[in-house]
């Protein structure tokens, strides 16, 4: 009699958000990633939906990392039954109840606002999860190191592998009957400033790979020149150079870079005001898990310390009165909340003022918005005039490119039964699709939201 192991895409099936694979077996049932869809509307709709699953039955949920669209959906499982072990490395626990806690008290604060203002068609307006549902999603947590394999149950087992991309993250390979599924999370990439590079897998019998950049190699630009000229113009312009900025890696990366520019002589010592309360947590993370990037205690204090960290509402009214040139670096990096979007409401219809994106904008964003040039952006239930000047660095993300994803499984001593594409827009899926088919020869399937496969083990 054959086994059979049930996959589930239950999210970045088609889309990039929503990281959700439910692997169903008759010994465990094991959720790979519990995360929120992020983008165009009909996507953050999908969110208040309960999964088409039973939930109570997962038995463990495992974390490749801990980015809100990996593990953003948590407290709705929680709410919805779950109640066994949530599994990540440290580094990415602790990043996940930093997000957790900053969204929930988020989530709180905008539905407060929309009900007060009646800027909602909701009524009442209710918070996607309360900060005590994030509490109590957070008791669920087990931390367990990398590069060492666990046991699940008698015939199944999990590996977390070193991935890059941002502190704590991993590719996750799962044996279940000496079958090996192998979930690729998000891959960084090499070289990067503050980390070291991806680990690769060896073996793989059934492989879920990333494909945001699927369709696209990043290009070669001179991030440091590019910087201190906008920084340059900035100061002569005696104006604001503004760069919503992921909370985790993306600003610790930028303070890094600016910290070195600024060293070398290649910038003037121009005040910047980090203001990401969820950001400042993250920086506490580095500090506690030196082992899991490169810089040393020294190096990471005297990166601190060269920055203005705000600590306070109060304090950002103060940064954006402060008249100097500055270079404020606030979350969210797809500008779809955050702190930043106070200074957007002020400044951007200021010419002076430069807005810099420095990462992936995915599609239904207000990022993608400014990117694809709009002439108004809506905050709050208002439209503001975008008379900012819109700059983008696509070399800053932290996601792999195509490139970089062809040569992550160039280790890979089999050729995988399945290899299904996941966290990627149409395009991207695609033309990846073609590229892996190209190089290696394997047969690849992009599946949808909701489809389910069988696979023998």
């Amino acid at each position: 009699m054959e086994n059979f192991a049930k996959i589930n895409f239950l999210g970045a099936s088609g889309v990039v958000t929503g990281s959700k694979f439910l692997i169903e077996t008759l010994e465990q049932n094991i959720l790979i990633d519990c995360g929120m869809f992020q983008g165009l509307k009909e996507l953050r709709e999908l969110n208040w939906s309960d999964l088409p699953i039973d939930v109570e039955a997962i038995d463990v949920v495992l974390l490749t990392h801990g980015h809100l669209d990996h593990t953003g959906y948590l407290p709705r499982l929680f709410k919805q039954g779950f109640r066994g072990k949530i599994i990540g490395t440290a580094p990415t626990l602790a990043i996940a109840e930093i997000i957790l806690k900053d969204s929930a008290k988020i989530h709180e604060e905008e539905a407060e606002k929309a009900n007060k203002e009646k800027y909602t068609k909701h009524n009442p307006a209710l918070p996607f999860f309360t900060i005590r549902e994030a509490e109590e999603t957070i008791k669920l947590f087990h931390a367990n190191i990398d590069d060492k394999w666990m046991p699940l149950s008698e015939h199944i087992s999990y590996r977390f592998q070193y991935n890059g991309h941002i502190i704590g993250a991993t590719f996750i390979e799962l044996d279940i009957n000496k079958k090996r599924f192998v979930f690729s999370g998000d891959i960084g990439r090499r070289n990067d400033y503050l980390l070291d590079d991806p680990k690769t897998p060896e073996w793989a019998d059934f492989l879920f790979i990333e494909s945001t950049y699927g369709n696209k190699l990043h290009p070669e630009e001179d991030i440091e020149e590019i910087l201190a000229s906008l920084i340059k113009k900035t100061i002569n312009k005696k104006s604001n150079l503004i760069i919503p900025s992921f909370a985790v890696e993306r600003l610790q990366t930028l303070m890094y870079i600016l910290w070195q520019l600024y060293k070398k002589h290649k910038i003037p010592n121009i005040p910047i005001f980090i203001d990401s309360p969820m950001g400042n947590n993250v920086l506490d993370v580095f500090k506690r898990f030196p082992n899991w990037h490169k810089l040393s205690p020294a190096e990471y204090n005297e990166m601190c310390n060269h920055v203005n960290i705000v600590q306070s509402y109060r304090e950002t009214w103060e940064t954006i009165d402060d008249k100097r040139s500055k270079i404020v670096i606030a979350g969210s990096g797809m500008v779809t909340g955050g702190r930043v979007l106070t200074y957007l409401k002020q400044l951007i219809d200021e010419p002076s003022t430069t807005v810099l994106l420095v990462g992936y904008q995915a599609e239904g964003t207000r990022g993608r918005q400014l990117q694809d040039g709009v002439h108004e952006i809506r905050f709050f239930g208002k439209y503001y005039p975008v008379k900012a000047t819109i700059k983008s660095i696509e070399s800053l993300s932290a996601h792999a490119d195509q490139r970089d994803l062809i040569n992550w499984m160039q280790n890979i001593k089999n050729v995988p039964e399945k290899v299904y594409l996941i966290h990627g827009e149409p395009t991207a899926l695609d033309a990846f699709r073609v590229k892996i088919k190209d190089t290696y020869g394997w047969t690849v399937r992009i599946p949808k939201l909701t489809d389910v496969d069988k696979v023998i083990i």
